[in-house]
């Protein structure tokens, strides 16, 4: 028992280290900050272990990526909607779909609402496309990945 948490958290750990760095290694600089492939990271932990662990890879992976790549001030609400991200990409079966509806429209209007209340509704909304398009290549290949590892599995 003890055996398998150990080696849960390490995975964990691995996976938090390498959306990091994947996430930082690809940065595409917006008016507001940047887009990473963080959410691949994610999305993958998500659909591989389930809310918990996606949680913990979302909140620790974006409050890491803003504390390196220098926008401090994005670090607790990244934590905060990066981590319910994860959490909700991990719902299972029939509520899967939900899952990923509140994760997506919680990264988005998060991140929306932090960017009008630091720099008003014109960037915010300039920046919806973007984070569109973050959460869903991160969704898409977080899935591809988790399929593939598990037919290798």
């Amino acid at each position: 028992m003890k055996q398998i948490k150990t080696n849960k958290i390490a995975l964990v750990s691995i996976l938090t280290a390498l959306s990091v760095v994947l996430g930082y290694i690809v940065k595409i600089p917006t008016q507001t900050g940047i887009l990473t492939f963080l959410d691949t990271g994610i999305f993958f932990t998500a659909f591989y272990f389930g809310r918990r662990e996606g949680g913990i890879v979302g909140g620790l992976g974006g409050f890491i990526i803003d504390l390196i790549s220098g926008y401090p001030h994005w670090m607790f609400f990244s934590l905060i909607f990066h981590g319910l991200q994860g959490y909700f990409a991990g719902f299972k079966g029939k509520w899967q779909w939900l899952g990923l509806l509140l994760a997506t429209i919680i990264m988005v209007a998060g991140y929306a609402f932090a960017t009008a209340w630091m720099k008003g509704w014109g960037i915010a909304l300039a920046d919806v496309p973007h984070n569109l398009l973050q959460n869903f290549i991160g969704m898409v290949v977080g899935f591809l990945l988790n399929k593939s590892i598990k037919k290798i599995k």
